[in-house]
């Protein structure tokens, strides 16, 4: 238990200054609600329409689009941290692994599934 002794109070300090920080914020804070303060914030933009207006699937192929690449690109990391041990092998592989990624982003693009312009 010796070496998790700091831990413990490291993670002990942390829970309780954020616990009497929000304990705290209810007794010190002002407290002047306004119908502008009590608003849903909207980057800045005044809120029009329904918030439960359906999205475009478009908006959520796009997303995983970006996930599935976002993931693909950060295999390069333990890739370039390994290539002198991997050498020529490795830069093949790593070869392959660019060409199916950029048939799977050639195919995504000529599918029109990143072109916004164009309605559902």
């Amino acid at each position: 238990m010796d070496g998790w002794l700091p831990i413990l109070l490291l993670m002990a300090f942390g829970f309780s200054f954020a616990a009497g920080n929000v304990f705290l914020s209810q007794f010190l804070g002002p407290r002047n609600p306004t119908a502008e303060k009590l608003a849903p914030y909207e980057c800045g933009m005044p809120p029009v329409g329904d918030a439960r207006e359906r999205m475009s699937v478009r908006f959520y192929l796009v997303a995983m689009i970006f996930l599935l690449f976002d993931i693909e690109v950060a295999f390069l990391y333990p890739w370039a941290v390994a290539l002198r041990e991997l050498r020529w092998t490795g830069f093949v592989q790593i070869l392959v692994f660019f060409l199916i990624l950029l048939s799977g982003y050639a195919y995504v693009w000529r599918k029109g599934a990143l072109d916004w312009n164009t309605q559902d």
